[in-house]
């Protein structure tokens, strides 16, 4: 029996999830003393994966799969996870994960838990910790098929290399479409770092004022190694691209480090962003609800107090 990880990628680089459930397979694996088979899809370097301890890399090569879809990537991932003998199937916690992982579930007839937060503490029964309520609270879930899918919450169990010498299987496959979805066109975000990967995010709100202000976020970002992101209200008003909508209703957001600038805070971002170990907001308002979710408060003006930060963060870097 096998315990199969999905290696995510895009635009043929992996992503930092990938690492990171990889990690939690290895982990997983040596607590179930079951092999490590990693999958991965049009990635240009499936060698990179050696490094967090896979005993076999499946890298899967296939023009018509450059394009995300999710029926044709659960096909794919169910046959050759049914290939190697499967128990357990570990994806992340990314969009395109959360959209496949039902189909494979339905293909494979498994059991699936998401949001899972670390490694079971039972195998037998296979028994998960998850967040649940929004992330305000955690349940334990106990998964009996024969087969389980297990979504890993990003930033919840941490990178840690694991070298290896994993037997490579490299195929060119022509995968059978069968998705009545067309891909016409994809609008990408153009921030250098992804929200979804990001360890540190840095947040604007309505308090910026206006799009001319955003430099503040940006030059912060930048001094950090940061992802931009934003509140609903900013991307309504077209000051931001939807992209960069995190919340409940954006995207979630789950890093080391989220810094609120001039967002106020209500229920719907908190929910988006409440995974996020620690939270630090920059508002003049000392009213804000903001400040009642955040581990770090400062209230004060945005346009004196960010580039105070800007000017001792590169004083300190330096």
């Amino acid at each position: 029996m096998s315990i199969i990880v999905y290696a995510e990628s895009l635009n043929g680089k992996f992503k930092k999830s990938a690492f990171e459930v990889l990690s939690y397979g290895r982990a997983l694996a040596n607590k179930s003393k079951k092999s490590l088979v990693a999958i991965s899809i049009n990635a240009d370097d499936p060698l990179k994966l050696s490094n967090y301890g896979p005993d076999k890399i499946i890298s899967l090569k296939d023009p018509k799969l450059i394009d995300f879809t999710a029926q044709n990537y659960a096909n794919v991932i169910s046959e050759y996870s049914e290939k190697e003998n499967i128990s357990i199937l570990i994806l992340s916690s990314s969009a395109d994960s959360k959209y496949i992982a039902p189909l494979i579930s339905v293909q494979l007839e498994a059991g699936l838990a998401t949001n899972v937060v670390s490694i079971p503490e039972s195998l037998s029964p296979l028994v998960v910790k998850r967040s649940c309520f929004t992330n305000k609270a955690f349940n334990n879930t106990t998964l009996s098929g024969l087969i389980n899918i297990i979504c890993v919450s990003n930033n919840s169990f941490g990178v840690f290399e694991n070298p290896s010498k994993p037997e490579i299987i490299d195929e060119s496959i022509q995968s059978k479409i069968n998705s009545c979805l067309k891909v016409n066109s994809i609008d990408k975000a153009s921030g250098t770092v992804s929200i979804a990967d990001a360890d540190i995010v840095v947040s604007g709100g309505r308090g910026l004022k206006g799009p001319e202000n955003w430099h503040l976020i940006e030059d912060l970002a930048s001094v950090l190694g940061a992802a931009t992101a934003c509140s609903k209200p900013v991307s309504d008003m077209g000051w931001r691209p939807h992209s960069e909508h995190v919340g409940q209703t954006g995207k979630p957001v789950a890093s080391n480090l989220y810094i609120a600038i001039g967002v106020s805070g209500a229920i719907q971002h908190l929910a988006g962003i409440n995974s996020s170990k620690v939270k630090v907001v920059i508002n003049n308002d000392p009213e804000a609800p903001f400040f009642k979710a955040a581990d770090y408060g400062i209230i004060g003006d945005a346009f004196e107090v960010v580039p105070k930060l800007i000017e001792k963060l590169k004083a300190f870097k330096s």
